[in-house]
């Protein structure tokens, strides 16, 4: 999130590791726009942080030229800021998986590969991974998202972009405690597999979501036996760009 408060502080520590594999996380709603905001005035706003509204504003991106207009620029002007940082891009996502709308998954990609981004997440989360690990969890069931999964592993794939085969993060955003995580590993699936959470070492602090568990989710990824379940899991550590192109050939 290159136009947040944090995100200088976030760019000094990927400095510090340099075999840490960073991504863009593109945001266009519920957040600090990276323009100013009289340059997109649909995409926000009267206190100048983006709109919270997704389906309205959704519409309207469908529906309206100038909006859509608005949209790339904002997104070009957030590869542009990442850039200015000089990290390497490793992938590309967008806030609220926003990017599974066409018209901005289209924009995303198209501007991305200028910027030399390689691959994207397509949310797609085994159901079935999800049930084995807690019988009772409602899941996000694939057929749910599948419309809009399909139409942008297609726009990713005629672009010669990488996709994950399975993203975790889901069902239990901001809660991904030890067991959970403990359970997927020692569940996955093959292929390229994106797990994502949202650690930190408080649970409030400016701009937090209510009710995330954000210190339980950092002592999951460095709870010992997680450590140990990903090293005997066959899978190789690593950014989700690393895995295999596809032939930039239609579908």
């Amino acid at each position: 999130m290159v136009a947040s408060p944090g995100a200088a502080d976030a760019v000094r520590r990927a400095r510090a590791m340099p075999s840490l594999r960073v991504g863009l996380h593109i945001v266009l709603v519920e957040a600090t726009p990276a323009l100013p905001p009289e340059r997109i005035p649909d995409l926000v706003a009267r206190d100048g942080h983006f709109r919270t509204d997704m389906a309205r504003l959704g519409l309207e991106i469908a529906l309206r030229p100038s909006v859509r207009r608005q949209i790339a620029a904002e997104i070009t002007a957030q590869f542009e800021a990442f850039a200015a940082t000089g990290l390497p891009l490793d992938h590309v996502n967008a806030h609220k998986h926003f990017h599974l709308h066409p018209a901005i998954g289209a924009a995303l990609i198209a501007i991305g590969q200028r910027f030399g981004a390689r691959a994207i997440r397509v949310p797609t989360e085994p159901v079935g991974v999800v049930r084995a690990i807690e019988p009772t969890s409602a899941g996000l069931s694939s057929s749910l998202l599948a419309q809009w999964t399909r139409i942008l592993r297609a726009q990713a794939r005629r672009a010669g972009m990488m996709a994950p085969d399975a993203v975790f993060g889901l069902s239990w955003s901001g809660a991904m405690t030890r067991e959970r995580v403990k359970g997927l590993l020692t569940r996955l699936p093959s292929g390229v597999i994106e797990i994502y959470t949202h650690p930190a070492t408080a649970n409030a602090f400016a701009g937090h979501a209510p009710g995330y568990r954000y210190t339980d989710e950092l002592a999951a990824l460095t709870d010992p036996d997680a450590i140990a379940a990903v090293r005997g899991s066959g899978h190789r550590l690593g950014g989700f760009g690393d895995g295999v192109r596809w032939d930039a050939s239609p579908v």
